[in-house]
């Protein structure tokens, strides 16, 4: 059994209010019959909560429990047996974390750091001209590819006439055939589709 959510506030030097709501949003976990373990608390109290939005910094004092009175005493056995196996049945990682199974503050923050890291380098790689824009790329591509189509398309209309010399053919027929070997051979390698994943 723990002390009660107002004891609690006080040794923590916040409101009531400020614990309920630590509990519902599950910073922080109360037992099963309500009232908060002050140790496990605290520590949860601290691995859950963000230091750079706290408005103070909470100091928490010891916390004085009242000795059991009659009444607390009297309670039926079977009710705190029960109450203890719900109380260490709440999921916590290593006592600090969110009972409901998401994400600690620390972890979030954490993951939003990498994240600023990772976002940051790929920036500073740019500027150095390490990398390029995906569509600029796939643009200058297709403009040498195509440059170089044009000149293969043109280089029968070229030299066919000075082969046709050299060799004592029709330099029309011979530059009919070229042009039909050249157009062939571009077809077949158009043919090819890269991969650009």
């Amino acid at each position: 059994m723990g002390i009660s959510i107002r004891a609690y506030a006080r040794a923590r030097g916040v409101s009531d209010t400020a614990v309920r709501k630590a509990i519902k949003v599950g910073r922080i976990t109360a037992l099963a019959d309500g009232t908060i373990d002050p140790a496990q608390a605290d520590a949860q109290w601290a691995g859950n909560t963000d230091p750079a939005l706290q408005r103070k910094e909470a100091t928490p004092s010891a916390v004085k429990v009242k000795p059991a009175t009659a009444a607390t005493s009297a309670a039926p056995p079977t009710a705190t047996a029960s109450a203890a196996p719900a109380a260490s049945s709440s999921p916590v990682a290593g006592g600090v974390g969110v009972a409901t199974g998401g994400a600690s503050l620390l972890q979030a923050r954490t993951a939003n750091e990498l994240l600023k890291a990772q976002t940051n380098k790929v920036r500073l790689a740019r500027m150095k001209g390490e990398l390029i824009e995906r569509a600029q790329a796939i643009a200058h591509v297709f403009r040498l590819a195509r440059n170089e189509r044009d000149a293969w398309l043109n280089w029968p209309g070229r030299v066919s006439a000075r082969m046709a010399a050299d060799l004592n053919v029709d330099a029309h027929a011979l530059h009919i055939a070229l042009d039909a070997a050249v157009r062939e051979h571009l077809a077949e390698l158009g043919e090819l589709r890269p991969s650009l994943d």
